[in-house]
């Protein structure tokens, strides 16, 4: 039997070129994964494709876009992780039509910030922060319900957020002091004037939005090797991480970061000490060499302002791959993983937060000098 998607007829229509730039995408970035973790072992290597995995689920999940009447999709949960996830945040994201006006609904549960912000895209990593909104300026009700509109004027009352040009997708971001225990609080949108019904399928969008998937998806590995190549040459120090500022890549606009890389040998640990900042949030979170949290729901590889310890105005942390036992200092579970990377947020912090002294130590003599 012929393959149709072989035949010369069959390839010169859109949505069956841009099928198969998408299966070329992904065995293309398979190559790249397999490549980059020859070297490694079994473990960091099959993490590296399931990382590829999750990245693809997440855009999957976000894939048939309605700009018209949008939703606020749930961004970056366990099976979804993508480019530096953070469990200590509930994202979500909804995709919006320029000079379009929609309502936003939710409730913030035990968060102890939101922000809700507009960005503006150029490219895929070209990204910028163009209007925003947080819980300082949203009126809540008494169960901690907001309600505000979003693009179009500005109304006689009630909360708003517009939307500059350029404008097209929007972030809700809760931020929790412990998602454990925190009741965690929800969101969604829905367009002010209701759309009309939709064509069943655009053809051309369709095939669009698979080339725009192929895309990001053979470019990931490349995009992951790039972020994290100075923390992985340059173990064992963290860094100001400047690239960051101001909502680029679409982050928070508000936020200082920290980071760096570790590279450890059995036996050894990663000790992070410096003064706690003054700032509205804060934490620290361990990811691995692929840029995904590691295992939140098991082990403690996060901590925010509110559940690190407060050693005399210091925080102190000690990543290894196993629990040092330690009263003055809060353990960071590297899974046992040699390498991977170490980040820091500041939330409006009052100045620029002093980096942290870091010592690759031995974890018996660390044991044994306390």
């Amino acid at each position: 039997m012929t393959n149709p998607l072989s035949t010369n007829t069959e390839q010169g229509r859109g949505e069956v070129a841009a099928w198969s730039e998408f299966v070329e995408s992904l065995r293309s970035a398979g190559e790249q994964i397999a490549n980059s973790t020859a070297g490694l072992d079994d473990v960091e290597r099959a993490d590296g494709f399931r990382a590829l995995l999750r990245a693809v689920a997440n855009q999957l999940g976000r894939f048939e876009v309605d700009r018209e009447r949008p939703e606020l999709v749930e961004f970056n949960g366990r099976r979804q992780k993508f480019l530096m996830d953070n469990p200590d945040f509930r994202y979500w994201v909804a995709d919006l039509r320029a000079g379009g006006r929609y309502r936003i609904t939710g409730n913030r549960g035990d968060a102890s910030y939101l922000s809700i912000t507009a960005y503006a895209q150029s490219g895929m990593m070209d990204v910028q922060a163009n209007a925003r909104i947080d819980s300082d300026s949203i009126t809540f009700d008494e169960t901690g319900g907001y309600e505000l509109l979003v693009g179009g004027e500005a109304p006689a009352e009630g909360d708003w957020i517009g939307l500059p040009e350029g404008a097209s997708v929007l972030w809700v971001r809760h931020f929790h002091d412990d998602w454990r225990t925190d009741e965690l609080g929800w969101c969604a949108i829905e367009p002010v004037e209701a759309p009309p019904v939709p064509a069943p399928i655009d053809p051309a969008q369709f095939s669009n939005q698979i080339r725009g998937l192929a895309g990001l998806t053979s470019a990931l590995p490349m995009v992951i090797a790039a972020t994290t190549a100075a923390e992985l040459q340059q173990p064992n120090e963290l860094r100001h991480w400047s690239e960051l500022a101001g909502g680029a890549v679409f982050t928070e606009p508000n936020i200082h970061y920290v980071r760096g890389g570790w590279q450890l040998s059995p036996g050894e640990a990663l000790f992070i000490e410096g003064d706690r900042v003054t700032c509205r949030y804060w934490n620290i979170l361990a990811y691995s060499r692929f840029l995904n949290s590691l295992d939140y729901r098991y082990r403690p590889i996060s901590y925010t302002g509110a559940t690190a310890t407060d050693f005399d105005g210091r925080y102190r942390f000690v990543l290894a791959a196993e629990d040092p036992g330690l009263d003055d200092a809060d353990w960071i579970d590297t899974e046992g993983r040699p390498a991977g990377i170490v980040m820091m947020r500041f939330l409006q912090a009052d100045h620029p937060p002093q980096l942290p002294t870091v010592q690759l130590v031995r974890l018996d003599e660390l044991r044994d000098s306390r």
